[in-house]
């Protein structure tokens, strides 16, 4: 069989990022190969996001730069996944002709035979209907001399049945279904024999994992992905509030291996507002889950969302936002200003938010975060913290250095950056020490990132291990 060139651009949260792998997993089966660049493949895969109508502009963005090269080459698919797939489904076709398979969230099994079909139709083929259970993709066989990542995603969970009145993902993603665990475990496991060393679990609100099923509680989950052999730090997003038990909040005191790194998002201070967005659970409710959080791991890092102007916000609700941040005092946040999505009743309420009052709210919000993580940061100085090397930093690759040293970067247990210089006296064998827990010293602090020092001794025993130094 030949084979083929598939180019997948993956839009949106890190759902889609698995999705997308999930997908380059089953075209394996179908002999395509993934490659960098569009303008020499010969399938297209553009999997969307809907959350905001920025991401779905990017989408109509690239669909239109493929018109001219689907007339040059007629033999190229084109395939849009995800929620704006499930979104708009047929509609997507009228406005884009050259589009071959529209591909709902719950049909990513079927692309291959819907590639089988295609071929014999000139016919575009729409494929958007909700599953009532979560189709688990058989993983191909993993060659155990390729280095794989050393931190991936694995979907726990899809769907949502919490319908905060902003958002879509219910309508797009469905209503919320689990894995198995056994199935979950196996996944985890395949991927550590390949040479993986961090995991993140994903799902729109991992706290109710297996609830609606009956099946293993979401902290007990950890504790099985705990006892993986070979696996080193577990990560897990997205936790809502309402949903945080004290059995999760005790899993950062009792299992090793689950980062000390916890994704709350808040979305807003105020009681008026998290109301209106359905969030069922009120500010001071979120200020005593945290509180019980540093009780259990007093350095956690804390990083939350927040969105600004939303429906009805007044200057004093703004105001219990950058209290809640003051209180806080969060490691980052991501922030964005309210945009009506057409499904989410939200764009429904009358009361709308002046675009500039939304900007200079926004910005307001940035420069108090700013300033907060440039004090945490700095506070940091002299500290010494355990880094995954996960390869060079941004630093490095963006710039041709003129020293000796080359410049490493990977993440703490807090989820913050590190990057950091090797020994000048060696050459680092950067593919060997990917995947490397190394100590390192902070002696600079940006708004950013971090930058250290490998600690003298440790630098000494990566010497003493054959294949990560050769001297210069």
């Amino acid at each position: 069989m030949n084979k083929k060139n598939v180019f997948i651009n993956t839009i949106g949260c890190q759902m889609n990022v698995y999705d997308s792998s999930q997908m380059a997993k089953l075209l394996k089966h179908k002999n395509y190969e993934s490659v960098d660049s569009y303008t020499n493949a010969d399938l297209i895969i553009v999997n969307t996001c809907a959350i905001r109508e920025k991401a779905v502009q990017k989408v109509y963005s690239f669909l239109g730069r493929l018109s001219d090269l689907k007339k040059k080459n007629t033999r190229l698919k084109i395939v849009v996944a995800g929620c704006v797939a499930q979104q708009q489904g047929a509609k997507l076709i009228k406005r884009f002709p050259q589009i071959d398979i529209v591909l709902g969230t719950h049909a990513i099994n079927q692309l291959p035979d819907l590639l089988s079909r295609i071929e014999d139709s000139s016919s575009p083929i729409v494929r958007i209907a909700f599953s009532e259970k979560i189709h688990e993709t058989a993983s191909p066989a993993i060659s155990v001399t390729q280095k794989e990542k050393v931190s991936d995603f694995v979907t726990i969970m899809q769907g949502c049945d919490n319908y905060c009145t902003y958002c879509v993902v219910p309508y797009v993603r469905g209503r919320e279904i689990s894995r198995k665990p056994e199935s979950i475990i196996k996944e985890i496991q395949m991927m550590v024999y390949s040479g993986l060393k961090e995991i993140t679990l994903l799902g729109q609100n991992v706290n109710s994992y297996g609830v609606k099923e009956g099946l293993t509680s979401f902290p007990e989950l950890l504790a099985m992905v705990n006892d993986i052999d070979g696996l080193e730090r577990i990560r897990f997003v997205t936790s809502h509030p309402k949903d945080l038990s004290d059995q999760l909040i005790e899993s950062f005191g009792k299992l090793n291996k689950v980062c000390n790194h916890i994704h709350l998002p808040v979305q807003s201070g105020s009681n008026h507002i998290l109301t209106k967005m359905n969030r069922k659970y009120t500010r001071e409710a979120y200020l005593e889950k945290i509180e019980k959080l540093r009780a259990v791991s007093p350095g956690i890092g804390i990083t939350s969302d927040f969105i600004v102007g939303f429906p009805g916000e007044t200057e004093q609700d703004f105001n219990d936002t950058l209290g809640l941040i003051e209180t806080v005092q969060f490691d980052s946040v991501f922030a964005f200003e309210y945009s009506d999505r057409l499904e989410a009743p939200a764009s429904r309420f009358s009361d709308k938010i002046n675009s500039a009052v939304k900007r200079n709210r926004l910005q307001r919000l940035f420069t108090l975060q700013k300033e907060i993580t440039k004090k945490k940061n700095q506070s940091l100085i002299g500290q010494t913290f355990s880094v995954l090397i996960e390869g060079e930093s941004k630093n490095q690759l963006k710039n041709i250095s003129t020293s000796e040293t080359v410049e490493l970067s990977g993440r703490t247990s807090e989820n913050r950056i590190v990057n950091f210089d090797g020994s000048p006296e060696w050459v680092i064998d950067i593919e060997s020490l990917k995947g490397e827990t190394v100590n390192v010293e902070i002696v600079k602090a940006f708004s950013n990132s971090l930058f250290g020092v490998l600690l003298k001794s440790q630098i000494e025993h990566l010497k003493s291990e054959e294949g990560h130094f050769h001297v210069a």
